[in-house]
């Protein structure tokens, strides 16, 4: 089993931006909220990572091969900046996950001959639902 991927913070390009939704004059004077680029070509993850990331269907990664995250929950800087990255390792996680290979099973024996008998009293059911003859 492989070691977990750690992202390297300096691979991580972070700009303060705007945050949006309530928070007063504040919000307006302020640029708190963290906007995280991750760029998986140019970083430092295993081959097989960076596929699996790509082939992710997140609306968060770009076609360009650009993982963008905005975090603005919290009031501070820092605290954004902070959540942006453990978000993108929890993205990044994800991925380095090995996806376990699904070995097709033949039903058994006795599932096959209870799904016949089943089949067969469903079948008495209906024909018992006709009319009566005499």
């Amino acid at each position: 089993m492989r070691p977990p991927v750690a992202i390297d913070p300096d691979e991580v390009e972070f700009s303060a931006i705007r945050a949006q939704g309530p928070g007063g004059q504040n919000v307006n004077k302020v640029s708190n909220a963290v906007q995280a680029r991750f760029d998986i070509g140019a970083s430092s993850l295993p081959a097989d990572v960076k596929e699996r990331l790509r082939a992710l269907p997140d609306t968060r990664i770009t076609r360009d091969g650009v993982v963008v995250i905005k975090a603005q929950s919290a009031r501070s800087l820092e605290r954004n900046r902070a959540e942006a990255l453990a978000r993108l390792q929890a993205l990044v996680d994800a991925a380095a996950a090995v996806p376990l290979v699904r070995r097709p099973t033949r039903p058994t024996l006795g599932s096959q001959r209870r799904r016949l008998e089943s089949k067969a009293g469903r079948g008495q059911v209906k024909a018992l639902r006709g009319k009566v003859r005499e």
